[in-house]
């Protein structure tokens, strides 16, 4: 298996993976501006963040360094608002499939319930696929995902599918 291998390729974003042996993985990609920018994601769950000079692509320049809680903190605060914002584009490129959001209110019986005893899917067709809970987002989450008050739950079926999920959490 080759150390040097595209992960993602997503408008005309080419993110490479290098395998560090002894130390982690590092992901490269250059930006608009022809910067290019390596994290090297660390076996011990730190993170380093360089830049490399446009005249010597080989010589990485450390920017800054994050710890895994760090990390964790940069993602949720990128990560939370794209996921909306991609699902929001899915819909819009298939005909008949909608994006909603459905409150965990206090008063639901399904609060402190995994998420799989809504069955929503099977009743509605329509799936859960991430919880917003706080300022996290927890995406694909399993069936025993525990269901708390005020979590949002983010939902991709037709129009009827999201009010059949909406119904079910507010009356059950």
């Amino acid at each position: 298996m080759p150390l040097s291998q595209p992960v993602v390729k997503d408008w005309c974003m080419d993110v490479k993976e290098v395998r560090l042996p002894g130390i982690g993985v590092r992901y490269e990609f250059t930006t608009r501006n022809g910067d290019r920018v390596g994290i090297v994601a660390r076996r011990s769950g730190d993170f380093e963040v360089c830049l490399y000079p446009r005249d010597d692509p080989d010589q990485a320049r450390p920017v800054f360094y994050l710890t895994d809680d760090e990390a964790d903190a940069v993602a949720q605060i990128l990560g939370a608002p794209r996921i909306a914002e991609r699902f929001t584009e899915l819909t819009r490129e298939v005909p008949g499939l909608d994006v909603g959001q459905v409150d965990i209110e206090p008063g639901s019986r399904f609060v402190d319930r995994p998420l799989g005893e809504t069955c929503a899917r099977t009743r509605t067709g329509a799936s859960i696929v991430a919880i917003v809970r706080d300022k996290n987002v927890i995406p694909s989450p399993a069936p025993t995902e525990v269901l708390r008050a005020g979590d949002v739950l983010v939902v991709i079926g037709t129009e009827e599918g999201i009010a059949g999920v909406e119904h079910i959490i507010d009356k059950g």
